[in-house]
């Protein structure tokens, strides 16, 4: 992003927060028309985002835009103007059927060049060339023989279907309506969070709880991130904000600049996972799945908490191992210092009770976003200034941008798969080579939404893997009676993890930055820190008691085998439990780790027996070893 100065940069700033106040007035008093609404948030957020990324991070003006960036800003609103102006006009043609006119047709390839290059900038250039290639295929798909061919369209028709049919997909489709209601004052309400000293409790309380034991800079990092994900779904910004302290306190203990980065990339990846607030693609699922947002936190809870105990598991092994030291006892905050911003938890409070009362998302988010402001009034510490409310606003308004064109291009992609018939296709050839079997299904799906995850970002990845997989799963699982809500957060977890992978790993990029290490590295360590935890991704099919369904002894038999299975896991790559371990030791752990998070052909006792008792003879076997080895040298 450029850094702008002068009366340009106080120019964006009031435009971005001006667009996130329209986003929450509407949330609480009611949105215009779907069409109106839709592009009224691309009308505002696309032109911007010109002005803010450079073409070329060389070649371009650092800080100002280019003549060429002004134009471009321009003729990217024009498209999304034109609709505002015609918007019932667009509500009540028929799709395909009514004349599609020469000026719609210059205003579609416009409105697609135009999303193109903002997503080029502002986001991912893989997602720009994906967006490309979909509507390349609408165009020579007919050329490509076999389960991929495709019948010809001509230009008219694929300029509509990307454009302006949104009961299909498109840039005007309902996922670009979700991120222009529900996605946007979500964003607003973390925003806010962080702008009343939320992080600030969050970063004391894991401070607090977890920075007095070996390496507890590390496990703060996973503490802290874990806590700033029940506000920030986005990986990138939660590395930012709890990373440039617990880096380089990590550093400082002893942690290579490689591995700081790792643990805090794994630890800020899993903040999508976390309710309240979790990544877009959540409330994406919730759209498509059609299965109420209140529920989808429910079923993730378990899922996020054990990713987070599988890296908190990791961090303890690999600081056990390597001896490193705690969090300096002076850096460490007194009890009455976080509680003294304890009552900022209250709104989550108000925005989990309105979202389990079925009040509609956007609404809840709004009223938790009125409780944040009046809650911080009730300290002077926190107190919120008209300032710190406009820069609250204004970076909302800066993180929606990007996720408008995000969206809207992930709309086109879906257009595009849906009108060639590519999801049937796709879905076809996992399942053929599958050969009938679930496992080798999700194993496949797994593997195809991770690769789409190190090109395009988390949603998008999400959407594209669900329209091709998700119908082959609830087939495939229907002897598991395994429903849609099983098979979408099977998908999701996959798809946020992907942002741990190399080689594109945005996450990890930015703690490299701020750890001084290498990117590819760093983002190898957060793999490694995470791979424990692609476990549990799993077990949304085959152990739905972590989605909190059956009786209270089912939720806690799942969790607790999973637990026990990501405990083998976490120290058979360690090489370390109660003392180091040889290699025959840390594969045979492994090998039981694997047992008793995939054999299900064991009974669920027998699999939390297998967990725990091989963990505690092996840990009794090395404390027995470590007392006689006191003796002998004794």
């Amino acid at each position: 992003m450029r850094e702008l100065a002068g009366p340009l940069k106080w120019v964006c700033w009031g435009w971005a927060a001006a667009a996130a106040a329209v986003h929450l007035y509407f949330g609480g008093t009611g949105f215009p028309e779907p069409i109106q609404m839709r592009g009224f948030h691309l009308l505002i957020f696309t032109p911007l985002l010109f002005l803010l990324y450079p073409a070329s991070k060389t070649r371009s003006p650092k800080h100002r835009p280019s003549v060429l960036d002004w134009v471009w800003a321009v003729a990217s609103g024009v498209p999304h103007a034109w609709v505002m102006w015609n918007w019932m006009a667009v509500a009540d043609r028929m799709e395909y059927v009514d004349p599609f006119t020469p000026t719609m047709m210059a205003l579609g390839v416009l409105a697609i060049v135009t999303l193109l290059e903002a997503i080029r900038r502002a986001v991912e250039p893989g997602l720009a060339i994906m967006v490309a290639v979909s509507l390349a295929y609408m165009q020579f798909g007919w050329l490509i023989p076999g389960l991929l061919n495709a019948r010809p369209f001509s230009p008219e028709e694929i300029v509509e279907a990307a454009w302006l049919v949104p009961t299909a997909g498109g840039i005007y489709g309902p996922l670009t309506g979700i991120v222009a209601t529900i996605i946007a004052v979500f964003i607003l309400f973390g925003s806010f969070m962080q702008g009343s000293g939320a992080g600030r409790l969050f970063s004391n309380f894991g401070t607090a709880v977890a920075g007095r034991y070996c390496g507890g800079p590390a496990k703060v990092s996973v503490v802290t991130s874990g806590l700033f994900g029940t506000m920030s779904g986005s990986s990138v910004s939660n590395v930012i904000t709890t990373g440039s302290m617990t880096i380089p306190l990590m550093i400082r203990v002893g942690y290579r600049p490689a591995v700081a980065g790792g643990i805090e990339s794994a630890s800020s990846v899993g903040g999508a996972l976390m309710p309240p607030v979790m990544g877009a693609a959540a409330f994406v699922m919730a759209e498509i799945t059609n299965i109420p947002y209140g529920n989808i936190l429910v079923a993730a809870a378990g899922g996020a908490v054990l990713y987070y105990f599988a890296i908190l598991s990791a961090v303890h092994f690999e600081a056990k191992k390597l001896g490193l030291a705690p969090v300096p006892a002076k850096d460490i905050p007194a009890w009455r210092e976080v509680l003294a911003d304890a009552h900022l938890v209250i709104p989550i409070g108000v925005l989990v009770y309105l979202m389990s009362e079925r009040w509609s998302g956007n609404f809840a988010a709004f009223c938790a976003v009125l409780s944040m402001v009046a809650v911080a009034f009730l300290r002077r510490r926190t107190r919120m200034t008209p300032m710190q409310i406009l820069n609250s606003l204004a970076s909302a308004g800066l993180t929606m941008a990007p996720l408008a064109v995000t969206i809207a291009g992930a709309g086109i992609v879906v257009s595009a798969l849906t009108a060639t018939g590519m999801v049937v296709a796709f879905g076809g050839i996992i399942k053929e080579v599958a050969g009938g079997d679930l496992a080798m299904l999700l194993l496949l799906l797994a593997i195809t939404v991770l690769i789409l995850g190190m090109g395009i970002p988390t949603t998008p990845s999400y959407i594209i893997a669900a329209a091709i997989g998700v119908p082959q799963v609830l087939e495939l699982g229907a002897y598991l009676n395994v429903d849609m809500l099983q098979a979408h957060m099977f998908v999701f977890y996959f798809a946020v993890l992907a942002d741990t992978t190399p080689p594109v790993a945005a996450a990890a990029f930015a703690a490299a930055a701020i750890a001084k290490a290498s990117p590819l590295m760093t983002a190898l360590h957060s793999s490694r820190f995470a791979i424990a935890g692609f476990a549990v991704g799993f077990a949304f099919i085959y152990d739905p008691g972590i989605m909190m369904r059956g009786g209270l002894v089912q939720i806690i038999g799942s969790i607790g085998i999973m637990a026990g299975a990501l405990v083998l896991f976490t120290s058979a790559y360690a090489g370390f439990l109660m003392a180091p371990m040889n290699v025959p030791l840390r594969l045979m752990l492994g090998g039981l780790g694997l047992a008793v998070a995939f054999l299900h052909a064991i009974p669920d006792v027998g699999r939390f027996a297998l967990a725990f008792l091989s963990l505690g003879l092996v840990a009794a076997w090395q404390m027995a070893a470590a007392r006689r080895a006191a003796v002998t040298d004794g």
